[in-house]
């Protein structure tokens, strides 16, 4: 008997990339849950270090051979990473997981759409600012959105731009080793900022096994099926699909957290995957994707 799988070849990548997703999500809605024992600094810092000890134990980044030019970008590729999950956990602290996905997201909306010159692109630009602006901060909404919260998650989006950036630099110069010798930078970065906000509940036994869990759903499970995507979907095919998760994180703030989101914030959150997925639909084939570290 034959499975969906064997007929359609494509679904199984398909499949890879929405349950890593799914595991990206869950683990930023289990992260929320330290959040009261250790803030967001401790518990970034606990995703970090433990996903950094875990990628180095797959993926062995001793073996990559560094130069001092060699190291200019990956210093730069690590610290982005290591603030991009700083400010985006902080960002959870005021604003639903679903709308600071969102915010995140016009990061790397802003790369793609700087890149390319088409009348096209501001169709992209005019549903993102359109959903930007339904996120705002106003009087006629029942529940107005921190501010600050706001533009932590706008901060996490720029460092996710500048991630991209030197990720492909540094991915030319180390290849498989780079994403465990960037989080290993990123925890170095974020590590001693935790320890100041949560000072000797960081190394609390009873949080371990959430942080533990929080670092395999976020990092090592979904960086490993996405890369198993990847050698087998088109890149733009694969960032159509990453469009689609601030609308997982919405279900997963809504199904985990307890986030209800107003119709205007559903709203907002539609144009910016509209725009995200319009820009990844009529880019130029360019070189393969690479994993997305969001959330």
């Amino acid at each position: 008997m034959h499975s969906p799988f064997s007929r359609f070849p494509v679904l199984l990548p398909i499949a890879l990339v929405i349950i890593a997703m799914i595991s990206i999500q869950s683990g930023a809605s289990l992260a929320k849950s330290l959040f009261p024992v250790i803030g967001a600094e401790g518990t970034t810092a606990l995703r970090l270090g433990i996903g950094a000890l875990i990628l180095c134990l797959l993926l062995r980044p001793w073996q990559a051979k560094l130069t001092l030019q060699s190291c200019r970008s990956l210093l730069a590729y690590g610290v982005a990473l290591g603030l991009m999950n700083l400010m985006f956990y902080m960002a959870l602290q005021t604003i639903p997981l679903g709308i600071a996905v969102a915010l995140e997201f016009t990061g790397p909306l802003t790369l793609a759409l700087l890149s390319s010159r088409r009348p096209i692109d501001f169709l992209w630009i005019a549903l993102a600012a359109t959903g930007l602006w339904l996120l705002l901060p106003t009087n006629l909404t029942d529940e107005p959105l921190d501010p600050v919260g706001m533009a932590l998650a706008l901060g996490a989006g720029a460092c996710w731009a500048m991630y991209i950036i030197f990720g492909k630099r540094a991915g030319s110069e180390h290849g498989r080793h780079t994403v465990a010798l960037g989080t290993l930078v990123a925890a170095i970065v974020v590590i001693p900022i935790g320890l100041w906000q949560a000072g000797s509940n960081l190394f609390a036994l009873d949080i371990l096994p959430i942080a533990f869990g929080v670092a395999v759903l976020s990092s090592a499970l979904p960086y490993s099926l996405e890369m198993m995507a990847l050698t087998r979907l088109p890149a733009r095919t694969f960032s159509i699909m990453m469009s689609l998760e601030p609308a997982i994180a919405a279900l997963a703030g809504l199904l985990f957290l307890t986030e209800h989101l107003s119709f205007s914030q559903w709203l907002a959150i539609s144009f910016i995957i509209l725009a995200s997925t319009g820009t990844a639909a009529t880019m130029k084939p360019q070189s393969p994707a690479q994993p997305q570290d969001c959330g």
